[in-house]
């Protein structure tokens, strides 16, 4: 059983949230509610599902599947934000049917070594821009401690502890920014497939089969997935447009929410339009 959330009027697009195990209420972008149905489903290991390990991307496809049947529309737009990116890719191409468009937001091509040195890069970027304040200690230290968690406590306080260096300007709008920092919630999930592997991505040899229509979308100051992937996304993808935003980090639905809104919903109405 998945739980989801429907908020707004028009074309619907169900938006699957990041982490893996972020739970969904920091993705609700009301900015694009006002022109499209938004669908946040709880995706699989959030909210009452609770299993460690499994959770790969075939079976977030499978359960996504599932809920774009018991919409009982005839086609859905896919919007995907970070690991939610990762689902949003691996699902068209592997089942393209009743999906209209996609929207990814924040994604990469891969994960591994290769991500996670340019993580680590511009992790280092921002410390070295931000040496002098206080906080700084304790934000590298969450980042340190991601491979020791073991348990939902501990995943919602590491994301609490980084989300700072995920903002283009954190601290410059921190009134505004700090109520989802203190609400954001998560659960422990390994990463791990069915025999306790590390489940790692790299859809690069797949992606110019990927035939519906594509936004790529990412935050300029983005440290963990970066203008470097987008524009790698943007190069494989057949006919896909992308949109840097200048001022944001990880969160541009929060942090350019009208640029983002405005971006979507053209997207999404170039789809729907009688000359497409």
């Amino acid at each position: 059983m998945q739980r989801y959330h429907v908020h707004g009027t028009g074309p619907v697009c169900v938006a699957h949230s990041g982490g893996p195990g972020i739970v969904w209420e920091y993705l609700r972008m009301p900015a694009l509610e006002r022109h499209l149905t938004i669908v946040y489903p709880e995706p699989i290991g959030t909210g009452a599902s609770g299993h460690p390990h499994g959770y790969t991307r075939p079976r977030y496809s499978r359960f996504l599947g599932a809920l774009v049947e018991h919409l009982g529309v005839p086609e859905v737009f896919l919007l995907g934000h970070s690991h939610g990116g990762f689902v949003a890719q691996y699902h068209p191409l592997h089942h393209p049917e009743r999906i209209a468009g996609v929207i990814l937001y924040e994604s990469a091509p891969l994960t591994g070594p290769e991500h996670g040195a340019e993580a680590m890069r511009l992790v280092q970027s921002f410390a070295a821009l931000h040496a002098d304040h206080p906080e700084l200690p304790g934000i590298l230290a969450a980042f340190q401690a991601i491979p020791t968690i073991s348990d939902d406590a501990q995943m919602t306080t590491v994301a609490r502890g980084l989300l700072p260096a995920y903002f283009a300007d954190y601290w410059g709008r921190e009134e505004e920014f700090a109520p989802m920092r203190a609400s954001v919630r998560a659960a422990h999930i390994s990463g791990l497939d069915d025999i306790l592997s590390p489940h790692v991505i790299d859809d690069r040899a797949d992606l110019g089969s990927l035939t519906v229509p594509t936004l790529v979308v990412v935050g300029c100051h983005d440290v963990i997935c970066g203008v470097r992937w987008a524009e790698e996304l943007h190069l494989l993808i057949p006919g896909s447009e992308l949109l840097v935003l200048e001022n944001s980090g990880h969160f541009g639905h929060l942090e350019e929410p009208e640029v983002f809104s405005q971006a979507v919903t053209r997207s999404v109405t170039a789809v729907n339009s009688p000359d497409s």
